[in-house]
């Protein structure tokens, strides 16, 4: 595999398409700035992010960011890593059978000493994640107008596009994806510039990446109204895709399929 400075520059293309972040920081200032409110009604954080998502989620609910918190995630392609993660992170966590969300839950005992308010622990993927938060937070009749999302950054717009597909009009939703990697090539390999708590090796981190855009995609074979009809419309910049074809041509067998054992059911 031959390794380039525009390989590093095409990666960092993707991961800030991907990772979307509407405000610059997570805080009620930034939110009055940027959307003239001091505190959302709900944040979300998906069980897909790595551990960072954890430590946004406890300084989101320091800065009372919100009104209500709530974790999602049951059990999905990102389970297994996050679950080896937590126990080299908590002494003595049995992981076994815990759901994402549960486990980000013991997280934030452990770490903080902060609960979510609310956990949903059935959701397999990124379509129905959106589809039982949405179920759940009508079962606990909570109103709700303004919706922060926080999801490991390689799935952050697509998490934000299933939920323009499903949620009320008048909703506003906020992205604010778990970390910002910037990738750099030094002495002949890629490395991310700063540390990422709970980061992906660097092939899994461009493996989901690259699955990411054929999914964005809306056409016959992606997730929009086009295709699979899971997400409502993105604009994929023209850059982006030649950022995806620079990368095709490195990583040939990257692009990540859907795993069948969490598809909807």
């Amino acid at each position: 595999m031959h390794i380039e400075e525009k390989t590093a520059e095409a990666i960092n293309t993707l991961g800030c398409f991907c990772g979307k972040r509407d405000v610059e920081e997570l805080t009620p200032a930034a939110l009055k700035r940027v959307f003239g409110i001091e505190q959302a009604d709900v944040m979300v954080l998906f069980g897909g992010s790595i551990l960072a998502g954890g430590d946004v989620l406890a300084c989101a609910m320091e800065e009372k960011i919100a009104r209500r918190y709530v974790i999602v995630g049951g059990r999905g392609h990102t389970t297994e890593t996050l679950c080896r993660q937590m126990e080299r992170e908590i002494s003595g966590l049995r992981t076994d059978g815990l759901s994402e969300a549960e486990l980000f839950q013991a997280y934030l005992k452990e770490k903080y000493g902060r609960e979510a308010d609310w956990l949903e622990t059935e959701s397999t993927n990124c379509g129905n994640n959106i589809t039982y938060l949405l179920e759940l937070l009508k079962a606990k009749k909570f109103a709700w107008k303004s919706i922060i999302l926080c999801q490991d950054a390689t799935m952050q717009l697509r998490m934000e596009a299933g939920l323009r597909k499903y949620m009320p009009e008048d909703v506003l939703p906020v992205s604010y994806a778990a970390y910002r990697a910037e990738v750099a090539l030094r002495d002949g390999r890629l490395t991310y510039t700063d540390d990422i708590h709970g980061m992906w090796e660097m092939e899994r981190y461009v493996q989901l990446l690259m699955g990411e855009i054929p999914r964005l995609t809306d056409d016959a074979g992606g997730y929009g109204p086009a295709g699979k009809d899971f997400i409502a419309h993105v604009y994929i910049p023209e850059e982006v895709r030649e950022a995806f074809e620079e990368l095709k041509e490195v990583y040939r067998d990257a692009v990540r399929e859907a795993n069948p054992l969490y598809a909807s059911k």
